[in-house]
């Protein structure tokens, strides 16, 4: 898919965005490392360039409740290969069996009665 911005403007607006949870919460930058238990210059660095670990930002997610929204990454249909059509089509949906009509059931020594020609 095509972005405007590169990765490393991705990486920094994340990390910006961070910050700010981060000061709503009232925490300094070593506040944060700690409860994260990352080095404070760790994340410093993090906050200035947005160049961090996998591992190490799943940490800080973790410690400003964000770890759900993350792992629902990539969870929901991939909607890039669909036509506007196929996406908007209302999903089909298959009509209730109707159960097969049984025979009159006959009684003992009838037989069934001659057509009239």
């Amino acid at each position: 898919m095509l972005s405007l911005k590169t990765h490393s403007e991705l990486a920094r607006e994340l990390a910006g965005r961070l910050r700010q949870r981060r000061l709503r919460r009232g925490w300094t930058q070593a506040e944060m490392a700690e409860r994260a238990g990352l080095k404070p210059a760790t994340y410093v660095l993090f906050e200035r360039s947005g160049q961090i670990s996998l591992l190490r930002l799943l940490k800080v997610l973790e410690v400003l409740d964000l770890l759900d929204e993350f792992d629902r990454i990539g969870r929901g249909e991939d909607l890039a290969n669909l036509t506007l059509d196929e996406i908007t089509r209302p999903e089909r949906r298959r009509g209730r069996r109707r159960a097969a009509a049984s025979p009159a059931p006959r009684s003992a020594g009838s037989s069934p009665s001659p057509s009239a020609t």
